[in-house]
């Protein structure tokens, strides 16, 4: 069951906010509207979840097709793109402050602090990183609302990778703030359980066009079986770009596809600095806590199109949302599939302009390894006053 803290505050949520961020994309667009129709004034922060309803105008924003050329999409980070100092160069702009009030009160901790201080083996470890860059990404958010609203009123489209799919949920409007922050405190505490169960990993991997990812995995887990372990696990976790991807598995897996990875045209190989084999079959014990606290949450359809990482398509309706977060726990990250969807179009067709949200410039690499055309319109908005 939700704690009672994040019950009582999600429900006044509701009355102002579907989120900080999302009331920002709401409220430039109406600013924006019809120059008959007067701007909604701006939030009061000093008051941040009082007990009002929203006008259900405001519920659903009618979005008429664009020229792509003046839209944007953004992208929203995932584990791993954290680091000390983050979150530095947003405490100016408004509503972050306050996020991060609403984020200690959630999480039991100061997050800012961890933020800004460290020590940096704490913001690594799952349970705290996964909020921290979450919460960081949609303060990411209010920076380019506050910079440059047109951005906002104009997106048509967001991605996250792996945790950075609740963000993008949230700025959509398909979550609240607060509940979607207590579902990825629970996440990221369930995963950090299910990976202390058994010694596992996670390695990049960039093979050669005739790389056979699925043979090697299989090779590794005939290995494990050969030291007496039962039902190995082995399996791409990530699909990142074309011949880029993320392996997660037993660790004795992993050491082996790294001893042997020119056998397996293996160009390059990397262990990565995190605790578990996320997105595979050893994450199956976080399933039945996220599943439960998405039961509890309101979840509403997204406003604008918002892609799954299980598939690359975009989420179609409650239902569809709390079901996929839920299989993405078990399911690999389809990063390069998601952004053949997202950027898909008719031949000589303008891109929209991408923007990154949140720690670290890593999803802007992969786009351009995916699709240089669209990585020509792609800013990173920083996340400190001088990018780390």
């Amino acid at each position: 069951m939700l704690a009672s803290a994040v019950v009582s505050m999600t429900a006044a949520s509701r009355g102002k906010v579907r989120s900080l961020v999302s009331l920002s994309r709401r409220l430039a667009t109406n600013q924006r509207g019809s120059p008959d129709t007067p701007p909604h004034p701006p939030p009061e922060t000093s008051a941040l979840l009082p007990d009002i309803e929203p006008d259900a105008a405001e519920e659903r924003i009618t979005r008429r097709r664009k020229d792509p050329r003046g839209c944007s999409v953004l992208l929203f980070p995932g584990q791993g793109s954290q680091f000390v100092g983050m979150g530095r160069g947003l405490l100016k702009y408004p509503n972050v402050k306050e996020m991060f009030t609403v984020a200690q009160k959630i999480l039991g901790y100061d997050l800012l602090s961890l933020c800004l201080e460290g020590p940096e083996e704490e913001l690594m470890k799952t349970v705290h990183c996964q909020p921290a860059v979450f919460v960081t990404s949609l303060a990411a958010v209010e920076r380019l609302s506050h910079e440059n609203p047109q951005v906002i009123e104009m997106c048509v489209a967001a991605a996250g990778f792996s945790v950075g799919e609740f963000a993008a949920l949230v700025f959509s409007g398909a979550m609240d703030f607060a509940e979607a922050l207590y579902a990825v405190k629970v996440r990221a505490e369930a995963m950090q359980k299910a990976s202390e169960l058994v010694p596992s990993g996670m390695i990049s991997v960039v093979g050669g066009h005739e790389t056979n990812y699925k043979y090697a995995c299989l090779q590794a887990k005939e290995h494990c079986k050969s030291l007496g372990i039962e039902e190995p696990v082995c399996s791409v976790a990530n699909y990142l770009f074309p011949d880029g991807r993320v392996i997660a598995g037993h660790r004795q897996a992993l050491d082996f596809l790294q001893k042997n990875s020119r056998r397996f045209d293996f160009i390059r190989t990397q262990p990565l600095p995190v605790s578990g084999a996320f997105h595979t079959e050893l994450m199956v014990s976080a399933i039945e806590p996220l599943r439960d606290v998405l039961r509890q949450v309101e979840v509403r359809r997204p406003d604008i199109n918002v892609h799954s990482n299980v598939d690359g398509k975009r989420y179609m309706n409650e239902r569809h949302v709390r079901r996929q977060l839920v299989k993405q726990l078990v399911s690999p990250v389809k990063w390069e599939q998601t952004m053949h969807e997202v950027y898909e179009r008719m031949q000589g067709e303008n891109f929209p302009h991408t923007y990154e949200v949140g720690p670290g410039k890593q999803l802007g690499v992969m786009l351009q390894r995916c699709n240089r055309k669209a990585f020509k319109t792609y800013t990173h908005v920083q996340v400190t006053t001088s990018e780390a």
